[in-house]
């Protein structure tokens, strides 16, 4: 099979909001590394968000939890789901490719939406999201990149070292809640050799809603145990050449004695966790990833040859991610009354990427050019044996350039190509007989396997011009593309040849007109963006099997976000965001679920410093409704349908800097104690989603530095 489809390669801009010690005329120093290599934030004609570590820390004491600090950062990312899943968090309508420092933490090839809890936040320096189809770094990127990018070791001669101690506790019903985190960590350079290591360690109680119930322990965070180690060690040959080692291990496992009540949201009945005796307990190994690993080997060289840096990226990953043990993996003829799956994923890639700057004439013009290879190996066995998803191999081999064009400072051009070779390497397999019921069983096909073969030359263009800062307005048009979820479509096959699934590629088309005005202390961005895709995938209810089935069909997305960040004075300043979405099947012209879809969403922040030792934090979170469709013929709603109803989460966050070392924080989440289902509890009628939110939840913790 040949398809021929676009991938797009990056460009970028910034819209997030400056730290407490930044001014909005510092804006222009600020630098990504989104696309490969470091670029002036001014020169990137299309929408980023850049969250820095401040942002990070700041969040992060109201939740340890990465989605929830992205819903509230991030316009255009779905609200969070409260749970260990990102089913359904999307970005602007679309999955995007979680990665760190580039390495993809997704597994597109059968995507189990766990990408985002992939790391502990104690390593991170920074975030950076790009917005819309972008395929810079290969498959999976239909709607964007979250690139969590690490620390480095210091560029001092200093040894320093750290210690952070917290803990956690419903403030609702205190019983069995208390939770205890910690982290140390050593930085330091010895000449040209620099080090950095990360240990962190926490332990969550149980998780208590507004009404004190524990939290359904479906993709739960009750009863969790997390571990992460992280290290970075860097050696400088001199002042062009270095070299760098990052060593990533991150483990999140629920391991509880407690047991699910499903409710029926269609009823008004959520899903909750009591104790119960040991038979009736979750059933199957932990869920969550049970130890994923990461490695990767860097060099670069500034100066290769004239005007040209090098960087050679070298990775290796290990992924096992487990899920929870469900009736629906159930086969009661051959003696299985339920089963648990694990997404299996080994990647290993090289990346070389050239950038090379000219000045022509009063033009700088710059070239990033390069080579990516990767060896991907997915599959979704049951833990019993059975195979529910065969082994996929694929081998991706691409090229690309992307040039930029500064022409008189003002006009900022931005256009590039790739060229994408992938083969996806199937066995011959048989798909597996699941049963809701002894008479609502699938049928299973015994498929032939193959060799897909897909090649791919794509664009991307975009322009910006910077002659006012009051007003800067930018224009793109970039084509993305991927193969993900191909398991998906595995495990469902009606028929028994894979060159008979469609397999195709889903195109995307993504097109963006923005701006940023800086006047005086104010500072306003806003964007508006318009995405199709020729063969979009959705799920439908067979009510025969029982089996949710993939559709394909053509798909658009569109919707708009703005942000105004004010700062009243060298004490108080406010961000406000605000972003919309929406979509459609455009074959059957019928909306998209909301495992696509999220409701309106807006974003209040505002910010005390009124000194460098104290601050305080309040932040309010608004969801608005969503819906579209009607109930069945019996007055329930199937599938990811559901009504949406808005509701507002407050949390306020605080610290204190008692000396140079010592400083204490807390946070306080659902600070009036909301009772409320997340827009996904709301929207998911599937059993174990409807879930509510988390009830009032206190953070209080104190670091020490060395």
């Amino acid at each position: 099979m040949s398809v021929r489809f676009s991938l797009s390669l990056l460009t970028i801009a910034l819209s997030a909001p400056l730290h407490a010690e930044q001014t909005a005329q510092s804006l222009e120093h600020i630098i990504v590394t989104g696309s490969r290599v470091v670029e002036n934030i001014d020169e990137v004609p299309a929408s980023v968000t850049v969250i820095t570590r401040e942002q990070i820390q700041a969040q992060l004491k109201v939740s340890p939890e990465l989605q929830n600090l992205l819903e509230v950062l991030v316009p255009g990312m779905a609200p969070s789901t409260n749970s260990s899943s990102n089913t359904g968090q999307t970005l602007r309508g679309r999955a995007p490719l979680i990665m760190i420092d580039g390495v993809p933490q997704s597994t597109p090839l059968r995507n189990g939406s766990l990408g985002i809890r992939s790391l502990d936040p104690s390593v991170l320096e920074r975030i950076e999201v790009i917005k819309g189809a972008t395929s810079v770094y290969g498959n999976g990127a239909a709607g964007g990149v979250i690139n969590y990018i690490t620390k480095k070791p210091s560029n001092g001669d200093d040894f320093s070292a750290s210690v952070d101690v917290s803990t956690r506790f419903s403030a609702v019903k205190s019983d069995e809640t208390l939770g205890a985190r910690v982290e140390g960590s050593i930085n330091g350079r010895l000449d040209k050799f620099s080090y950095l290591a990360t240990l962190s360690y926490e332990e969550n109680g149980v998780q208590r809603d507004a009404e004190g119930d524990i939290l359904g322990l479906q993709y739960g965070l009750s009863d969790v145990e997390t571990e992460n180690y992280f290290t970075k060690l860097g050696y400088d040959f001199d002042a062009e050449k270095s070299l760098s080692l990052t060593y990533n291990y991150y483990k999140s496992q629920q391991k509880t004695d407690l047991g699910d009540v499903f409710g029926d949201i269609n009823q008004g009945d959520k899903s909750y966790a009591i104790h119960v005796p040991a038979e009736q307990q979750k059933q199957g190994r932990p869920q969550g990833p049970s130890g994923n690993t990461n490695i990767m080997i860097k060099y670069s060289d500034s100066e290769v040859f004239t005007n040209t840096a090098l960087t050679v990226d070298l990775y290796a990953q290990d992924i096992e991610n487990v899920f929870f043990y469900s009736p629906n993996l159930a086969n009661p003829s051959a003696g299985y009354d339920g089963g648990q799956s694990i997404i299996v994923s080994k990647k290993e890639g090289l990346r070389a990427t050239f950038n090379s700057q000219f000045d022509l004439q009063g033009t700088e013009a710059t070239f990033i050019y390069g080579v990516d290879l990767l060896n991907d190996v997915t599959s979704q066995p049951l833990v019993d044996g059975r195979v529910w998803v065969p082994e996929m191999d694929m081998s991706n081999l691409a090229g690309f350039v992307q040039s930029k064009w500064v022409i008189d400072e003002h006009y900022v051009i931005k256009a590039g190509v790739r060229h994408e070779d992938i083969d996806l390497e199937v066995d011959d397999y048989r798909t597996l007989e699941l049963c809701r019921s002894e008479t609502q069983c699938s049928v299973p096909i015994d498929v032939k396997g193959d060799t897909l073969n897909y090649t791919a030359t794509t664009y991307n263009v975009g322009l910006k011009y910077n002659a006012f800062e009051t007003f800067s307005p930018f224009i793109s048009y970039s084509q993305g593309a991927d193969i993900s979820d191909i398991g998906r479509l595995l495990r469902t096959a009606t028929v028994n040849d894979i060159a008979l699934i469609r397999t195709e590629a889903s195109v995307i088309d993504n097109y963006e007109v923005g701006f940023t005005s800086v006047l005086d202390r104010l500072r306003l961005e806003g964007s508006l963006y318009r995405s199709t895709s020729e063969l979009g995938t959705t799920n439908s209810f067979d009510e025969t099997t029982g089996v949710y089935m993939p559709v394909r069909a053509p798909q658009e997305i569109w919707g708009y976000e703005l942000l105004a960040d004010y700062r009243f004075s060298p004490a108080w300043r406010t961000t406000l965001t605000y972003a919309y979405v929406e979509g459609k099947n455009t074959q059957d012209d019928i909306y998209l679920g909301a495992k696509q879809i999220s409701p309106p969403k807006a974003t209040a922040n505002l910010q005390w410093q009124p000194s460098r030792e104290t601050g305080l934090s309040l932040t309010l979170l608004y969801v608005g409704n969503r819906k579209r469709f009607e109930p069945n013929v019996d007055g329930d709603y199937v599938g990811d349908q559901g009504p949406v109803n808005d509701y507002l989460v407050v949390n306020v966050s605080g610290q204190h800097q008692f000396t140079e070392q010592l400083n204490a924080y807390f946070g306080v989440e659902n600070l009036f104690n909301r009772d409320y289902y997340p827009a996904r509890a709301q929207a998911y009628t599937y059993g174990g989603y409807n879930i509510k939110g988390l009830g009032t939840s206190i953070t209080a913790g104190l670091k020490y530095q060395f």
